[in-house]
């Protein structure tokens, strides 16, 4: 008798220390804020997909209740930096290979990057044109005020390409860390034109204008999308880029302007 009340002490006691240890566990996850028992991803995403990945974050969430996707757009250079940094994030969607290149170096990477849309260069200007700008080489004309990305960010560097391959030399006024910037600065008038995305003028329609320059086929950026090696909602992030590369996923991005990887 006195064995088999011991027995179920040492079963309660059990089965107390296991709830003590799922507590804790629950408490100290970065999933704090989302719904009980839920989960939360992080995504890091160029700034560039601020539009439909806020959409298809929104379908996400409503196909996988409980699930909150937490997103953090910046500069793909700066989003590199951050994930090399120890940020934590589940799915890392760059706007070129280059700073892909820069996480996968380190082993941050789960497998490998796919590609899932493309994006080309434009000319944005604030409404009617003030700058007179009808193509690329006219950015290279002195006095001209002018924006772009640095060139470790992707919209940099497809510009520098076109640069050299026009044989322009363009003497920025501001140099921004992403379009973002960029567009600011274009539609509130503080420069003649700026060099950014076909999908940052198709998402700020009525605040700048376009000027397509045809050299911009020569520079197109392909996106590519990754799991990281950290991720602490390995099966979340895989559906999640399952998502973006299945046929909904690029109807978003198709409809934001973005072309088919």
């Amino acid at each position: 008798m006195h064995h088999r009340n011991h027995g179920s002490a040492r079963t309660a006691a059990l089965l107390l220390a296991l709830a003590a240890l799922a507590l804790p566990a629950c408490a100290a996850s970065p999933s704090a804020s989302s719904p009980e028992d839920g989960h939360e991803l992080m995504v890091f995403a160029a700034a560039s997909l601020s539009g439909p990945f806020t959409e298809l974050a929104d379908e996400f969430e409503g196909a996988h209740p409980g699930t909150a996707v937490r997103l953090n757009f910046a500069g793909s250079a700066d989003l590199a930096s951050q994930i090399q940094s120890g940020a934590p994030a589940d799915v890392f969607a760059s706007a070129d290979a280059a700073n892909m290149d820069k996480v996968e170096a380190e082993g941050l990477a789960a497998g490998d990057p796919a590609p899932f849309a493309v994006n080309t260069l434009t000319i944005a200007v604030p409404p009617g044109n003030p700058g007179g700008i009808t193509g690329f080489r006219d950015l290279g004309d002195p006095g001209m005020q002018v924006v772009m990305c640095a060139e470790q960010v992707p919209c940099g560097a497809a510009a520098a390409r076109i640069e050299a391959a026009t044989g322009t030399e363009i003497s920025p006024v501001s140099e921004e860390s992403s379009v973002t910037g960029v567009l600011g600065k274009v539609s509130s008038g503080e420069a003649d034109a700026g060099l950014v995305y076909v999908t940052d003028v198709r998402a700020a329609a009525g605040k700048v204008e376009e000027v397509a320059f045809p050299e911009a086929a020569q520079a197109v950026n392909t996106y590519p999308i990754v799991r990281l090696s950290q991720a602490g909602e390995a099966d979340l992030a895989d559906e999640f880029i399952r998502f973006v590369r299945s046929d909904a996923g690029q109807e978003v991005l198709r409809k934001a302007g973005f072309g088919a990887p």
